[in-house]
């Protein structure tokens, strides 16, 4: 029955809009009194056997965050261009232009980000990857 329960919530939350999905997670964390710290202690734990932070230089990096910096003149060409790379909605790509700085996606493979920034440079957006 619990499985039943947890099933239909995953089906809801698929269903929620990103707009929609950050408001879920802020009134989770305020009715619980998560903090972003929390999360973050979280994920900062070292695993057994890696290398301390700055010890490694060899090691490449392989996941990157696409950061749309400036959209530039033709805005219209970028949000339609962002929406068909991201397959967000209209009012997500909006609110995405309309907020530079702002990611538009993290933990992205070295190609997918090349991808992304090539794509959204040729039609005069400014792109980061970090």
């Amino acid at each position: 029955m619990a499985e039943d329960k947890i099933q239909q919530l995953v089906s809801t939350i698929e269903s929620l809009t990103v707009t929609e999905l950050a408001a879920l997670v802020k009134e989770l964390k305020d009715k619980f009194g998560v903090t972003a710290p929390a999360f973050v202690a979280a994920g900062a734990v070292p695993q057994a056997g890696a290398a301390p932070a700055g010890e490694s230089k060899a090691e490449e990096k392989t996941e990157f965050t696409v950061t749309l910096v400036s959209v530039g003149d033709k805005k219209i060409q970028v949000l339609k261009e962002l929406r068909a790379l991201t397959q967000l909605g209209l009012k997500e790509a909006k609110d995405i232009i309309d907020k530079t700085p702002s990611v538009i996606k993290e933990n992205a493979t070295k190609e997918e980000a090349e991808r992304l920034k090539a794509k959204l440079e040729e039609v005069g957006a400014k792109v980061e990857i970090k």
